[in-house]
């Protein structure tokens, strides 16, 4: 697709479906008082100023770009609602804290049985934690990419900012993310690629891995913790 749609309103039809797929897959770590009608109309909202703003000769697919409008609309709107509980927040933060002191005290990647011992619980009580959190993981890998990153970390950015401190922070924090990727576990770097890659869902990387879609879940928040506990110099 070269230059600006023909028809907005024929591009909007075309890609409302992809804005529900977002949606629901969204909506597989989100609390039940969220509710997926309203994800999908700020969505659309999102489709919108994507058909609005594309601009196809900077060499971005429509779709590519749309997705990050749209998903990027969404998240917007679960921020500005602080649709997470208070004790959620506070259990995600304290996972990310002991990741971070262990990271730093051996550096490398602790295992679950030294996160749990971290924080003073049994493992199965760690694990629970991780399903508790399992709403608060809102990163999304394939906003940020380097020259030789995978598919699920590419970004389309037409309208990027033209401040050169900006650029400095955004391109270091790319850096940081893909870095930060690949010093997962083996096993979650690749739960992670299945999920945001491949776009299959926990059941599917369930049966992949052998292990029960809950299971899935806490290896998620566990992966998403780590990135957090590595990024932390950015969120400081």
């Amino acid at each position: 697709m070269v230059g600006k749609p023909s028809s907005q309103d024929e591009q909007i039809t075309k890609y409302a479906p992809l804005v529900k797929r977002i949606a629901y897959h969204m909506m597989a770590r989100l609390p039940a008082s969220v509710e997926v009608d309203d994800l999908i109309q700020v969505g659309l909202i999102g489709l919108m100023d994507a058909v609005s703003r594309f601009d196809g000769t900077q060499g971005a697919q429509f779709e590519s770009y749309a997705t990050q409008r749209i998903r990027g609309a969404m998240l917007d709107e679960l921020r500005e609602a602080d649709w997470l509980p208070r004790h959620v927040r506070q259990k995600s933060r304290q996972i990310e804290a002991a990741i971070h002191k262990l990271e730093q005290r051996h550096g490398k990647a602790p295992s679950e049985s030294e996160i749990s011992a971290e924080l003073g619980i049994p493992i199965d009580q760690y694990q629970s934690m991780l399903g508790d959190v399992k709403c608060s993981q809102l990163l999304y890998y394939e906003d940020f990419s380097d020259e030789d990153s995978a598919s699920f970390l590419e970004r389309y950015l037409v309208d990027g900012s033209n401040d050169p401190l900006a650029v400095l922070e955004d391109e270091g924090f790319r850096a940081s993310l893909i870095a930060a990727i690949h010093h997962l576990p083996e096993r979650e770097r690749s739960m992670m690629g299945m999920y945001y890659e491949q776009d299959m869902n926990l059941k599917e990387i369930g049966a992949v891995l052998g292990v029960s879609e809950s299971r899935v879940c806490q290896l998620h928040s566990q992966a998403v913790a780590r990135l957090r506990a590595q990024l932390k110099i950015w969120k400081d």
